[in-house]
């Protein structure tokens, strides 16, 4: 069945991203493309979150096609900070005990709507986030379409995710000793090296998403996440956020025991090359407030001169290591674009800079509270990308080639960095801990040394093969179309 034939059998979609920035766009991303094959698109967020988009966004794009709408569920959690992510480990709570029942009451909502108008069409399927599958599974059994698995995540780190229960199993984790004791950080323990995961070779174990790093055998963290990686298994199919080249080996492991498997990525590129895509691009996802004038300031730069710093939505620094940062990025002498985003600073609400910070960078800094990071990344100007390590700040770089100076926080971001640093080779590590004078000396070996030649070399070779990955004839684009026509065009009758 060709693209065109297949836009002709309208679906109904219902997309449900996991409630964090990094997820919402992500789905928001593959929802636009299942639009354009001709889906009508329902998106779903907690209540939460769709008051956060109204506030970025307002609320005209949110409402400005028939055929792709938005609608939110509660998820039972007590008003917190608009301007941050909500509590992570409630959210784990509300998504396993609470948010099933609105959200079947929405899919019986939207059938009930089709029936009584012909614009709507009868819900054919949901595409929920790996992590919201406690909250979508049901529905998809009581209103017998297809659910899909979408893993926003890279496919190593969920692999990592899915031998958590071996990892317990055999007495890896919980880690031995006192609650709070974190002497497993230092004492070599976390260099064991694990041999037996399908598809990762030798990988140590702190190497593997970071919340296995527990000494509680109840962690809510690391419960709900190998539990939600193992709920994989009962979808229709599973699309991996990856592209074949990147991460074939785990793809390939993961065919041989999952429903069907599509590595479908990266969902900016892909979704760049749609010809109406201007169609949709007023539909953002940004939770906050973006500002534009720091592509102003990048146009005054000179070409690959400046670093771009972003820890993301969710990291939390100390205030020593801002200070840290701050001074190895005003040593090294480069330029740089700095995100200092609310809450970023663990228990501050305000951020305090030394003053020779500012002294020494008073010509060549720009700080901002959120920048439009695609666009960012893709600038002429952009020489590094200092990175928490998330999987869509990783296909965002990799894919403008940029290189990255990692400094992963929590979860799979260890998993990514390990991978940045030691398989694709694309990147190098700031420890943990943070010294100005290793990030001086990182900067300037990935803005200036033959090392950094290197990987920029590198960096250039992974955007082409993501390039091709998302062209006409790329795995990416064939994985799509064989997602469309296998498992989101049904009868009903046959399901």
């Amino acid at each position: 069945m060709t693209s065109s034939e297949t836009s002709a059998k309208k679906g109904h979609a219902v997309c449900v991203p996991a409630p964090y920035q990094s997820h919402i766009s992500a789905m928001l991303k593959l929802a636009k493309l299942l639009h354009f094959r001709g889906f009508h698109i329902t998106f779903v967020n907690n209540e939460f979150n769709h008051r956060r988009l109204l506030k970025s966004q307002g609320p005209r794009p949110l409402d400005s096609l028939p055929d792709f709408q938005f609608r939110a569920i509660p998820d039972g959690l007590p008003p917190s900070d608009e301007d941050s992510t909500q509590d992570v480990i409630l959210l784990c709570e509300a998504t396993k005990n609470y948010m099933s029942a609105p959200f079947c009451d929405l899919v019986s909502n939207l059938n009930c709507q089709s029936a009584t108008s012909s614009s709507i069409p009868p819900v054919s399927c949901i595409i929920s986030d790996d992590f919201m599958s406690f909250a979508t599974d049901s529905a998809a059994e009581k209103f017998k379409v297809p659910i899909v698995h979408f893993i926003p995540i890279s496919a190593c780190s969920h692999m990592g995710y899915r031998h958590y229960r071996t990892l317990r199993e055999k007495g890896l984790t919980p880690l031995r000793g006192p609650s709070r004791d974190i002497s497993y950080l230092t004492n070599g323990y976390l260099d064991t090296v694990i041999n037996w995961i399908p598809g990762m070779g030798n990988i140590r174990l702190m190497d593997l998403p970071t919340y296995l790093r527990t000494t509680d055998p109840h962690d809510p963290i690391f419960n709900f996440t190998m539990e939600t990686a193992e709920r994989s298994d009962k979808a229709s199919a599973v699309i991996y956020h990856t592209f074949n080249p990147l991460e074939s080996d785990i793809l390939t492991t993961v065919s041989s025991t999952f429903p069907p498997v599509y590595g479908v990525g990266p969902l900016h590129l892909l979704l760049s090359k749609v010809p109406e895509y201007d169609q949709l691009k007023h539909i953002q996802s940004n939770l906050l407030k973006e500002n534009a004038e720091c592509i102003q300031w990048l146009d005054s730069q000179k070409p690959d001169s400046v670093i771009y710093v972003n820890y993301g939505c969710l990291a939390i620094l100390t205030q020593q290591q801002l200070i840290e940062f701050a001074m190895g990025l005003a040593n090294s002498k480069h330029p740089f674009l700095w995100v200092i985003r609310h809450g970023l600073i663990q228990g501050e609400k305000e951020v305090a800079l030394p003053p020779e910070f500012f002294e020494e960078t008073r010509d060549r800094g720009m700080l901002s509270s959120w920048c439009p990071q695609e666009e960012v990344l893709n600038h002429s100007s952009i020489g590094v990308f200092l990175t928490h390590c998330g999987w869509n700040s990783v296909l965002e770089a990799m894919t403008a080639g940029v290189p990255m100076l990692c400094w992963p926080s929590f979860g799979d971001q260890r998993t990514n960095c390990t991978y940045i640093c030691d398989r694709w080779e694309i990147g190098l590590e700031i420890d943990s801990s943070v010294k100005r004078e290793e990030v001086e000396r990182l900067v300037k070996e990935l803005m200036e040394g033959e090392k950094g030649k290197d990987i920029k070399k590198r960096a250039k070779e992974w955007k082409k093969l993501a390039d091709e990955a998302t062209g006409p004839n790329g795995s990416s684009s064939i994985n799509l179309d064989k997602l469309i026509n296998e498992v989101l065009i049904w009868e009903k009758a046959d399901f």
